[in-house]
C-alpha cells in the first residue's frame, strides 16, 4: 500500500453499484446469485459503454433552467483526481469518524477497515472480520462503516456487510484502548435482514444530522423486483431505515418516523420504492439527503428529499424505473420523481455522492457530484438549484476510467473518489 501512487488494474467485478444494465434479452450471470425462491430473473449488466454520450437528462417531464446566478460554475470547472492511497483490496468506501483526529478509514470488500492517520497507510488495519463476512457473490461483502456522533467520547461504530449465509448484518463495534486499533470482540448486532438473492444488498450505513443511523436496503435482487419489496410494507427491502441506536437495544424506532404505528409498513422505514441505494448522502451544510439509486435495463437516477421532510417518500421502483413507467399502466403523479437520471447510453450503474463543501474544491463548492460505475463519468448538480425545486441539467466533469464504487468525504469537508480497483483518490477542483 502506498500514498500517491498509482492504482492497481481495475477488477471486473459487478459490485452493488453495478447490477442495472441488462441485455434487450436476458442472459445468466456473470456470477449467478443463490436464490431461497425456486426461479430468479437475471439482471447483469452488460460491458461498460466506450462511447462517448450525452450528459444525463432530468425527468421527462423536466425542463432545464439555466445555472442561477450565484451557483457553481460547473461548465468551466476542471477537475482533477489526485492519487491518495493505492494498493487496496477492492475498496468500497472511505469515511472519516467526525473525532477531530483527521484520520479517514477505508473499507475493503472482503472484511477489513483500514485506517489512514497523517497521511501514513496502515500497517495493521483498524478492524478484520474477513471471518465473518460472506464475499463470494460480486455484490456481497463488508460494505460500509458509519461512526457514531460520539464516537469521541464513547468508540462506538456500526457496519454493514453480508454474513456467511449472505444474510444482511447490521452490528455495532467499539474501538480498544488503542485509538488506531478497533476491539473485533465487541460485536453487538443490531440488525439482520434475510436476503432472497445475492445481489441489492444496498449497504450504508450513515448516520443523519438528526443522530438516527440509516440503512439502505436493496429490494433483495434478481429482475424486476419478483418479490415487489420495493413497495411491499411487510419487508424492509427495497427502503432506507431510519433507527434510533441509543434509545433501546437493539434499537428503537424514533418518535418521527413517518410510518409508525402504521400496520401496513414496518415502523423501521424512514423511505420506500427503492431499487438498490447503493451510496446516499446528507448534505454537511443543509442537511438534505441525496440518494443514488441503481437501475434495471434502462436508468440510473438520483433522488433527493429536502432537510426537515417528515419522510415516507416513495420513489415508485417497480412501478417506476427512472422518470418513466416500469410496469405497463403505472401512475407516476403518485411517487417521487428523482431530480436526475440518465439513460445506459451513459453508463449502467450509479454510484451516488456527496455535496462539495471543502476549500481544496472552491469551484465545485455546492455541487452535488455523483458518478456511475460501469462508464468511470462524474457529473455535477447545483445542490441549492434542485433544493429550490428547480431543474437543474447535470454536467459532465470527467470521464475518468475508473470503476467509481463510492464517494467520501473528510472532517473538513473535502472530497474523495474510491475506485474498486484499489485506489482512493482526492477530488480537486481549484477556484480562482
Amino acid at each position: 500500500m502506498t500514498i500517491g501512487g498509482r492504482p492497481a488494474l481495475l477488477l471486473a467485478l459487478a459490485l452493488a453499484a453495478s447490477t442495472c444494465a441488462a441485455p434487450a434479452t436476458p442472459t445468466a450471470p456473470a456470477t449467478a446469485p443463490t436464490p431461497r425462491p425456486t426461479t430468479e430473473p437475471t439482471d447483469r449488466p452488460t460491458a461498460p459503454p466506450t462511447t462517448a454520450a450525452p450528459t444525463p437528462t432530468l425527468g421527462a417531464s423536466a425542463t432545464p433552467s439555466a445555472t442561477p446566478s450565484g451557483g457553481p460554475d460547473l461548465a468551466n470547472v476542471q477537475l482533477t483526481l489526485e492519487p491518495f492511497l493505492d494498493g487496496l483490496d477492492q475498496p468500497v468506501h472511505v469515511t472519516a469518524a467526525g473525532d477531530g483526529s483527521g484520520r479517514l478509514y477505508v473499507v475493503e470488500r472482503a472484511g477489513r477497515i483500514l485506517v489512514v492517520d497523517d497521511g501514513a497507510g496502515p500497517d495493521r488495519p483498524f478492524l478484520d472480520i474477513r471471518e465473518l463476512v460472506g464475499s463470494d457473490g460480486g455484490e456481497q461483502g463488508l460494505l460500509s462503516v458509519a461512526f457514531h456522533p460520539g464516537y469521541a467520547s464513547n468508540g462506538r461504530f456500526f457496519v454493514d456487510y453480508t454474513g456467511q449465509s449472505g444474510d444482511t448484518v447490521v452490528a455495532e463495534y467499539r474501538r480498544s484502548a488503542d485509538p488506531l486499533r478497533a476491539e473485533p470482540g465487541s460485536e453487538r448486532v443490531v440488525l439482520t435482514v434475510e436476503q432472497p438473492f445475492a445481489n441489492h444488498n444496498g449497504g450504508l450505513v450513515l448516520f443523519g444530522p438528526d443522530g438516527m443511523l440509516h440503512i439502505g436496503l436493496g429490494d433483495g435482487g434478481a429482475g424486476g423486483d419478483p418479490l415487489d419489496s420495493g413497495q411491499r410494507g411487510d419487508t424492509l427491502l427495497g427502503k432506507i431505515l431510519r433507527l434510533d441506536v441509543d434509545g433501546a437495544e437493539p434499537y428503537a424506532i424514533p418518535a418521527d418516523n413517518p410510518f409508525r404505528g402504521d400496520d401496513g409498513v414496518r415502523d423501521e422505514v424512514w423511505a420506500l420504492g427503492l431499487r438498490n441505494p447503493w451510496r446516499f448522502s446528507f448534505d454537511r451544510s443543509t442537511g438534505d439527503l441525496w440518494i443514488g439509486d441503481v437501475g434495471q435495463g434502462d436508468w440510473e437516477e438520483i433522488d433527493f428529499a429536502a432537510a426537515g421532510a417528515p419522510g415516507g417518500a416513495n420513489y415508485g421502483w417497480n412501478r417506476m424505473e427512472g422518470p418513466v413507467c416500469f410496469t405497463e399502466g403505472c401512475d407516476p403523479s403518485r411517487y417521487v420523481a428523482p431530480v436526475a437520471a440518465y439513460d445506459h447510453g451513459q453508463g449502467c450503474s450509479v454510484t451516488g455522492g456527496r455535496v462539495c463543501r471543502g476549500t481544496a474544491s472552491a469551484a465545485l463548492a455546492g455541487a452535488y457530484l455523483f458518478g456511475d460505475y460501469c462508464s468511470g463519468r462524474i457529473w455535477g448538480l447545483d445542490a441549492a438549484a434542485v433544493a429550490r425545486g428547480e431543474a437543474v441539467e447535470p454536467v459532465l466533469l470527467l470521464e475518468s476510467g475508473l470503476s467509481i464504487s463510492s464517494f467520501g468525504e473528510d472532517e473538513s469537508g473535502e472530497l474523495y473518489l474510491v475506485d474498486l480497483g484499489g485506489a482512493v483518490y482526492r477530488i480537486v477542483a481549484p477556484g480562482e
